[in-house]
């Protein structure tokens, strides 16, 4: 297992400067992650680093709260794949999911993935804020509007991914998605966990210590 080939190497904290954007892509380049995720101010500056290197770009939208409007959401999606970016990673409208609202929330999905044509889309469902009902629903939603992955977590919730929810979104999408596994991971074990469940990728600010870890598995 190249367990750095899983590994979306994140920073999207509000404080992070380019300096520790650009050290984020070096560090991409040195332990040959997948990608890298950040916010979408940053897409033009991973990419003066990432350039001539297979590492992906992953950009975030609507990030975190996912409640912005869908119009707001593709020109956000838009810019970044302007700028360089691979990959986004969108929030979907929770609020939406709580209300039932299952057909608009497909509908921002696919308008969405419409916007970015080839480009792979990962849904973020935001696990620790919706019942099972509403996980399976934004699972199924996701499906439906023919999006790349579902992804358990921002990583600015009240909680990350649990074996459980990744459990119940292998349920509901199969081997028709992949699935981003995001949020609290931060050791070997957990990963390699997560992975043996089918999981295609994991977001993590750990992924050096993943890494580099002694751990026995």
């Amino acid at each position: 297992m190249h367990l750095n080939k899983y590994i979306d190497h994140t920073l999207l904290k509000s404080t992070a400067t380019i300096q520790e954007i650009e050290t984020l892509c070096s560090e991409a380049l040195e332990y040959d992650f997948y990608a890298v995720c950040v916010n979408g101010c940053y897409v033009k500056t991973a990419k003066s680093v990432l350039n001539k290197s297979d590492v992906k770009i992953a950009a975030v939208i609507g990030f975190p709260l996912g409640a912005m409007s869908t119009a707001a959401k593709i020109a956000e999606a838009e810019f970044c794949i302007a700028d360089g970016a691979d990959e986004i990673d969108m929030v979907i409208n929770i609020g939406w999911v709580k209300s039932g609202e299952n057909k608009r929330v497909e509908s921002e999905i696919s308008a969405i993935k419409k916007a970015i044509g080839n480009k792979v889309l990962k849904v973020i469902i935001e696990t620790c804020y919706l019942s099972e009902v509403e996980k399976r629903a934004s699972c199924l939603a996701a499906l439906n509007a023919k999006a790349d992955f579902v992804k358990t977590s921002t990583g600015f919730g009240t909680g990350g991914a649990t074996p459980e929810d990744v459990k119940l979104m292998k349920e509901v999408v199969g081997d028709k998605l992949q699935i981003k596994a995001s949020g609290g991971i931060k050791d070997k074990r957990t990963a390699i966990n997560y992975i043996n469940m089918g999981v295609s990728r994991l977001g993590t600010s750990s992924g050096i210590v993943l890494l580099t870890s002694k751990d026995k598995i």
